[in-house]
């Protein structure tokens, strides 16, 4: 089992920063990769940012690009989102999200919530305009 949880989130004014932070805990030794993913209301989740473990592979959805840095500690067992320019369509519940390699993940399944094993509960983050 692993446990993911998130903080740093918060309101803020359109153009402004925020920094989001995921502590795992638990079976993490197995990590396969890691994502952000984020939730308005009305919609559907939708991926934002991943990155593997071992720190080579990072991708990021176009809306985000640009604008979002996902990155990791592994001695800390962190994940970061800083996230810059923010725009109010940014405003959604951010989750993080873990895939275990011996859940049978492929590399190309970080775009999808099936794609993971395990979800945090959630930050909202709101952006004024």
């Amino acid at each position: 089992q692993v446990q993911l949880v998130e903080s740093g989130g918060g309101l803020v004014q359109a153009g402004g920063s925020l920094r989001l932070s995921c502590a795992a805990s638990g079976r993490t030794f197995s990590t396969y990769y890691m994502g952000w993913f984020r939730q308005a209301p009305g919609k559907e989740r939708e991926f934002v940012a991943a990155i593997t473990w071992s720190g080579l592979s990072i991708y990021y959805a176009d809306s985000v690009k640009g604008r979002f840095t996902i990155s990791r500690d592994n001695a800390k067992n962190t994940v970061y989102l800083q996230m810059n320019s923010l725009k109010p369509e940014d405003t959604a519940v951010y989750y993080c999200a873990l895939a275990d390699r011996f859940s049978g993940k492929t590399s190309s399944s970080y775009y999808y919530t099936s794609g993971y094993d395990y979800w945090g509960q959630g930050t909202q983050v709101t952006v004024s305009s």
